[in-house]
């Protein structure tokens, strides 16, 4: 194992793993936050107690309370990272409700609060991923802005081939019965390559990968292509039968130390052969919490400042336990009104600059 590396960064957006220490940060918002057109990528990945207020509430604001409230955990998000030293960033606001169509079909906007999900940042490349749900097609807009600056600033800024989002993409029969090996039944087919970034989780020269149901093999293959020999992609398998991003299922914190979901890692990928690994405690998120889109594990979904510094929602009173336990120190903020619209602190920012170099750890 390579241990880190202090190098400052020369350009705008340079970043390798989730630990090195992070300069710069986009924060997402939930300005016109809206629930997505109904469609068949929904259902897999959705908590079944709220399928018939998605399909009811379809192309309507999520509750305009509890949008505010997320609103204003981001903001003191956004103030804590500052007060940390971070830079932080925020998308521009889309109008959510507009319609739009392509070739074959129509839809409309859900919101831009997650960065994770539509971008990836590998080394100084900043790459817009190929998202498979129609209602965030346009998503990355919201990011133009920044992503124009950081590329005149002198980063490298790549898209993933523009996916079609036919019918061909989506399993028409899908079924929530597994496969007869065993594995998780997806929705996502093989026509056309298209990735979620947060099904990747990055070690310096090590990229974990996980296929999902936004996720597909053809994506993971494009990406690999696209990075070149730099980096290796490992594509692991976990006990999930509803995988969308593996950042609520296994996280590296720093070199040698990975917290994992006790659930859906039963055993240690040999990958991490000689690493301190620690299961996640038990969520503690009340039965009575609105969760529109995930599920309790997003207590797992962590911000690493640095190799010793941690952001976690600051009433989850056993993960901040476990993670001092564990050698860190967590920075507590309330979080979980922003954990209703399927996310939290690693879902909410894109560590666009993090102070370090390309090393191996595995």
């Amino acid at each position: 194992m390579t241990g880190h590396n202090d190098t400052a960064t020369a350009g705008p957006v340079c970043s390798y793993t989730e630990w090195d220490p992070l300069e710069e940060v986009i924060v997402g918002i939930v300005d016109d936050a809206s629930f997505p057109p109904w469609h068949e990528a929904l259902p897999p990945v959705l908590p079944q107690d709220m399928h018939e207020t998605f399909r009811s509430q379809a192309g309507r604001p999520f509750p305009a309370e509890r949008v505010e409230a997320a609103r204003r955990e981001l903001e003191e998000f956004a103030h804590i990272l500052r007060a940390e030293g971070v830079i932080v960033r925020r998308p521009e606001p889309l109008a959510q409700r507009t319609t739009y169509s392509t070739l074959h079909w129509t839809s409309s906007g859900m919101y831009a609060a997650m960065p994770r999900d539509a971008l990836l940042v590998v080394g100084d490349d900043i790459i817009e991923c190929p998202m498979a749900w129609r209602s965030r097609y346009y998503e990355s807009l919201a990011y133009r802005p920044l992503l124009k600056e950081y590329f005149r600033g002198g980063a490298r800024w790549s898209a993933g081939p523009k996916p079609e989002l036919t019918d061909e993409q989506f399993d028409q029969e899908w079924t929530e019965r597994p496969r007869p090996d065993g594995s998780p039944h997806l929705v996502v087919t093989e026509f056309e390559p298209t990735f979620d970034a947060a099904d990747f989780t990055r070690c310096g020269r090590d990229i974990i990968a996980q296929k999902s149901n936004v996720t597909n093999d053809f994506g993971i293959e494009w990406l690999r292509r696209h990075l070149g020999d730099e980096y290796r992609i490992h594509v692991l398998e976990f006990n999930d039968t509803h995988p969308m991003h593996i950042d609520a299922t296994l996280v590296p914190m720093a070199p040698g130390k990975l917290l994992v979901n006790p659930e859906r890692v039963p055993k240690v990928p040999d990958l991490f052969k000689g690493w301190d690994v620690r299961p996640a405690p038990r969520p503690v998120l009340p039965d009575a919490h609105p969760l529109y889109m995930t599920s309790k594990w997003i207590n797992m979904n962590i911000l690493m400042l640095d190799e010793d510094r941690v952001i976690v929602e600051r009433q989850d009173e056993p993960m901040i336990q476990a993670l001092k336990d564990f050698g860190f120190t967590p920075i507590l903020c309330n979080f979980r009104n922003f954990n209703s619209f399927g996310g939290s602190f690693h879902c909410a920012t894109l560590d666009v600059r993090r102070r370090g170099t390309l090393c191996s750890y595995l």
